[in-house]
């Protein structure tokens, strides 16, 4: 078999496979809302702890960096 060929071959299965309606594909708003939610929460968790988690982060660097 050329390369063509099974180049055409492996298009032609792609398309097939993408066109059935695959019901393995994902849900796409579903992981958007997923996405926009996780944000939500990681604005909502840094609005309440943002001078406690940059403290833990400067003396975190600090100790590695040996800086004061």
């Amino acid at each position: 078999m050329s390369p063509v060929e099974l180049s055409l071959r492996m298009i032609v299965a792609f398309h097939a496979r993408a066109s059935a309606g695959d019901p393995e594909r994902g849900d796409v708003p579903g992981w958007v809302m997923v996405t926009v939610m996780t944000a939500a929460l990681v604005v909502a968790i840094l609005g309440v702890f943002k001078g406690a988690i940059t403290d833990a982060v400067s003396n975190a660097l600090n100790s590695v960096t040996g800086a004061k």
